[in-house]
């Protein structure tokens, strides 16, 4: 009789154990946390959630591995907070999201195994205080590789980046907080490291993503509207592939630099709107990440003007204002010193031309600034 009473004792204990087992599961995946669920950057996204970067594809070869880390969390006294997501393969055969390649040499003989590595930048914060760090800023999520939004929200989307200004209650000592997503691809081999082209998902994809960060990051600051953001129009690509830059550079009449043929300039027109129009100019390396060479920015709509408020004014400095049709309107050039003359003359007449050019297409009076120092 002992036996058997100490038996159902521990049945019935086994079955309390489970049911607790069972209630604490429940209770994990309804916050979606492990074992069943991983969640990245803030618990904005989930794994295989659609974006081919969060997919198990990328992690099909053997040596595959995804990471995360965070530094910071959205709203923590209004500095930038940051999380990285990162995908690494190893070994001969190894693919990486956005690239692919092997180890073996072309005569058939075994390589030191090569390492391919993806990694996707996502920020929350307001936009560089410093001029030179918010220009950098301006000219890398500004790119002409990137497509609007649609639905009105202010910002742009390209295979590897991606921006989006967000509403002025989440405004920082004055300027306007922004969501950005930044990819970047490299393979590790005999020969070194050398850059590769990175699409971090399908234009609609990354669109998600980044509203998805967009409003995490805002219920964590308290800045979020009553309604989340969301996009319910076509994602179109407006943007053209990069092609050689030639005169006038970006179709811009008047603007003109000395592209020599010893350099491969490329120049990527993108958005040519009312409200807004981009183009950029990059040095191509091959192996080598693209620098920028020149940014023109034409500005039209508040929030997305409002990046440009704090820095140095004037022709000189590459940044004007104009009133056209009752709207703030921003003209921004930056010449790097590989095709400009350093803020120069030369550099001023280029956007005296872009200015002139764009404010007539737009319909605004010619934009006029004062004389700024050289930058």
């Amino acid at each position: 009789m002992e036996d058997g009473a100490k038996r159902r004792r521990r049945v019935v204990l086994g079955a309390v154990l489970a049911g607790a087992v069972l209630i604490s599961g429940v209770a994990l995946w309804a916050t979606d946390g492990p074992p069943f669920k991983d969640r990245y950057c803030w618990g904005a996204w989930e794994p295989d959630s659609g974006p081919r970067f969060l997919g198990d594809h990328v992690l099909r070869d053997s040596g595959s591995e995804r990471t995360s880390a965070e530094s910071g969390a959205p709203g923590s006294g209004g500095k930038t907070a940051t999380c990285t997501v990162s995908v690494a393969s190893w070994g001969s055969g190894g693919s990486s999201a956005g690239s692919g390649g092997s180890s073996a040499r072309s005569d058939g003989s075994s390589a030191q195994p090569a390492g391919f590595h993806d990694r996707l930048t996502l920020t929350y914060g307001p936009v560089p205080d410093a001029p030179d760090e918010r220009r950098a800023w301006i000219d890398r999520y500004f790119s002409g590789s990137a497509s609007p939004l649609p639905n009105g929200l202010d910002g742009l989307v390209a295979n590897d980046r991606a921006m989006l200004v967000l509403p002025e209650a989440c405004d920082v000592a004055g300027r306007p907080s922004a969501v950005t997503l930044w990819g970047e691809s490299w393979g590790d081999g005999p020969q070194g490291r050398r850059a590769m082209p990175l699409s971090i998902a399908s234009l609609p994809d990354i669109s998600t993503m980044l509203l998805d960060a967009a409003d995490v990051g805002m219920r964590k600051a308290g800045c979020a509207p009553e309604e989340p953001l969301r996009i319910t129009e076509p994602m179109a690509r407006v943007a053209e592939d990069g092609e050689s830059a030639e005169t006038p550079v970006c179709r811009i009449p008047g603007v003109a630099f000395p592209l020599g043929e010893e350099l491969r300039y490329e120049q990527r027109v993108g958005v040519v709107g009312d409200r807004l129009q981009t183009c950029s100019v990059v040095l191509r390396k091959l192996g080598r990440t693209d620098e920028p060479a020149a940014q023109f920015v034409m500005a039209g709509s508040p929030r997305t003007a409002a990046v440009f408020a704090g820095l140095p004014e004037g022709a000189g400095q590459g940044l004007v204002r104009t009133t056209c049709d009752g709207r703030n309107t921003v003209f921004y050039a930056h010449i790097g010193p590989g095709l400009g003359d350093g803020g120069g003359e030369k550099d001023r007449q280029v956007f005296e031309r872009f200015t002139e050019a764009v404010g007539k297409r737009v319909g605004c009076p010619p934009a006029k600034g004062t004389e700024g120092a050289a930058r």
